[in-house]
C-alpha cells in the first residue's frame, strides 16, 4: 500500500466531495486504502501536476496553472504538494 501522509488523508477526507457525488472514505484509514487502490500520486509542484495531466493524455496546451490546480482530480495540500486523483 502507498504511504500518504496525515496532511494528504486530511485533505482528501475534507474535499473528496469535490471529485465524488459522496463520500468514499470516512476516516484516514479508508482514505489511505481509497487512495492507494484509485493509485492517487501526491507530486511536489504545480508543474508536476502539469506534466501528470500530460503525460495521462490530457490537452494541456491552453490549460493555465490555475485550471490545472481546479481540476476536480486534483487537490491542493496547502504545502506546494498536490494530491492526484485519477477514477
Amino acid at each position: 500500500m502507498a504511504e500518504f501522509d496525515e496532511k494528504v488523508l486530511d485533505v482528501f477526507l475534507e474535499k473528496q466531495e469535490k471529485l465524488f457525488p459522496e463520500p468514499v472514505a470516512e476516516n484516514r484509514e479508508e482514505a489511505e486504502e481509497f487512495l492507494s487502490d484509485a493509485m492517487a500520486v501526491v507530486v511536489d509542484s504545480i508543474e508536476e501536476v502539469m506534466d501528470y495531466l500530460d503525460e495521462a493524455g490530457m490537452d494541456i496546451s491552453e490549460l493555465k496553472k490555475e485550471e490545472a490546480e481546479n481540476a476536480e482530480e486534483v487537490f491542493a495540500i496547502g504545502d506546494g504538494r498536490y494530491l492526484i486523483v485519477d477514477v
